[in-house]
């Protein structure tokens, strides 16, 4: 299996993002948020489809745009942090592509998203105290789809020599 196909799985603010960005232009491919492209389908903000239309149809909507994937031959994409979770969702993207799970501490995810809130639907209404209990629950409630990805780096290996590693492991 070649690392040009790649899924990053993990929970909010564990940096898929951030590494979708750097990991697509290793591989000379396209970078993909999966909410973003959710909402440009939608046209709606996330927290608009999980206040009008709720969680269950949101993950519908996930799904279906998750399977997008499987016509490109190239790319690296962010899953929101609940994607692996849903619809199947992680056997799916274990047969179509490499799937990494940045494992980011508790304390970390609380630092990162402390300040981003607001654009978080399932943390907008939380203290940072309320933030690291709700962070805990879902990666107790998250980890035994997260720990399905082929691979699992932790705070220390989430770096640009730690994923070139592994796609450098996939190159075909």
């Amino acid at each position: 299996m070649a690392a040009e196909k790649i899924f990053l799985v993990g929970m909010m603010g564990s940096g898929k993002s951030y590494w979708t960005k750097k990991m697509a232009k290793w591989i000379k491919s396209a970078g993909y948020d999966l909410d973003d492209l959710i909402e440009m389908n939608e046209e709606k903000t996330i927290s608009e489809i999980f206040s009008e239309d709720g969680e269950e149809q949101f993950r519908k909507t996930e799904a279906k745009i998750l399977r997008w994937f499987k016509e490109k031959k190239k790319y690296v994409v962010a899953t929101g942090g609940g994607t692996a979770c849903f619809q199947e969702n992680m056997d799916w993207m274990k047969k179509e592509a490499v799937v990494i799970w940045l494992d980011e501490s508790v304390d970390v995810l609380v630092q990162r998203l402390s300040k981003e809130k607001a654009h978080r639907p399932l943390i907008a209404h939380l203290s940072d105290i309320e933030l690291k209990a709700f962070l805990e629950q879902k990666l107790v409630e998250r980890h035994p789809f997260y720990k399905q990805a082929h691979y699992r780096l932790t705070s220390d290996q989430i770096n640009e020599s730690g994923l070139k590693k592994l796609i450098q492991k996939h190159a075909s």
